[in-house]
């Protein structure tokens, strides 16, 4: 049955199948990851011209460059000759450097606008063909055989790319969310750790878990004693939510980001969050990247004001991480029970209503 378009209504979570179903994991590369924005790293990574990373979405790999006019590219990793993949996987947090894209198989090779610059004299002679004469051979066209281009655009430093041929402007996906976080100075805070965790679970699993803190009480027992739950809300937008957690009074709170005494958790559709703690002097993302329908991939960043954390830093990112290994618990727990068969369409409890925003979103790609 289909998601109910209200949170009060009967049937308002997405049936249990289009979280363990192998096809709806392809459907969802074209018609979610295919066509919406998706995250592809910090722009701090990358200040100088030549400097890239790597981003795979799906089936779909891309190098993300900054080019020699100081502006952020991105390109499939596909040479446009014979379509050999052109360079290795390259992580944000180790970013190469190249002054062209060069392919290692045939050493085409293309500035850093993605046009063709060279390639081989192999390809400008025909020694080895006796059927041409040199003079035969067509030259080649550097813009119409340059890489294949992929959209960008950014909120702050956060760069998002796009793979739809005609798709909805970043900033009307991104709605306020995109006004409130360039408010902030996100760009002045350096990366200063990374930890990457494969979880068993579909990616809309732990979506949902993060969507919501009616299991905090049970599971965060550690976290939610600074918390004032029932001075908290969770606003819900177009495509995005922010979970507002609001502090005990005693907490001291340092943030510089925004001068509130609250948390902060930003989900931005697909699958993109920012975490503004509320208690420390710095923000997380988390990209909830799919493997398949069964697992995902957390990769989770951090940013403070200098890229040597802190002992008090590196305590925070500590009890960070152990709310995820909560959280991995809970949501794999859940999904062997989703696995089972014995539920077909769950039931979301009347705080849910950002997991029925993220349900609806889905079932709304899935029809398009």
């Amino acid at each position: 049955m289909a998601v109910s378009p209200d949170i009060t209504d009967e049937n308002n979570a997405l049936p249990a199948k289009y979280f363990t179903d192998p096809g709806v994991h392809e459907l969802e590369k074209e018609k979610i990851f295919g066509q919406y924005w998706v995250y592809a790293g910090h722009a701090n990574a990358i200040t100088e011209a030549g400097a890239y990373f790597t981003r795979t979405i799906g089936d779909k790999q891309v190098i993300i460059v900054r080019d020699h006019d100081d502006e952020i590219r991105a390109f499939f990793n596909v040479c446009a000759h014979r379509g050999s993949k052109m360079v290795e996987e390259t992580p944000m947090t180790n970013p190469g450097n190249m002054g062209r894209i060069r392919c290692p198989y045939h050493m085409w090779s293309y500035d850093l606008d993605g046009d063709l610059e060279s390639t081989p004299k192999s390809f400008k002679e025909a020694g080895l063909n006796p059927e041409l004469d040199d003079d035969d051979v067509c030259g080649l066209d550097a813009s119409e055989n340059g890489l294949n281009e992929v959209q960008t655009d950014r909120i702050g430093p956060f760069v998002f790319l796009n793979f739809a041929d005609d798709p909805m402007p970043l900033a009307e996906q991104a709605g306020t969310l995109k006004t409130e976080l360039e408010d902030m100075p996100l760009e002045e805070y350096e990366h200063a750790a990374r930890y990457v965790s494969e979880v068993d679970c579909n990616w809309k699993t732990f979506a949902g878990n993060y969507s919501e803190c009616d299991h905090c009480h049970a599971n965060h027992q550690d976290w939610i004693t600074d918390i004032e739950l029932d001075e908290s809300n969770l606003e819900v937008n177009d495509y995005h939510w922010i979970l507002h957690y609001t502090h005990d009074e005693d907490v001291d709170d340092e943030l510089r980001i925004h001068q509130e005494k609250e948390a902060k958790f930003y989900y931005f559709w697909p699958n993109f969050t920012v975490n503004m703690y509320g208690t420390a002097d710095g923000y997380g993302t988390y990209i909830i990247d799919p493997i398949d329908e069964g697992r995902f991939q957390l990769i989770a960043d951090y940013y403070f004001s200098d890229a040597e954390m802190t002992d008090a830093e590196q305590e925070f990112v500590q009890t960070s991480r152990q709310l995820q290994e909560e959280d991995f618990e809970l949501v794999e727990r859940q999904y062997e029970g989703l696995q089972s068969g014995a539920l077909a369409q769950a039931q979301l409890g009347p705080n849910e209503h950002t997991v029925h925003k993220l349900h609806r979103l889905a079932q709304e790609a899935y029809e398009a």
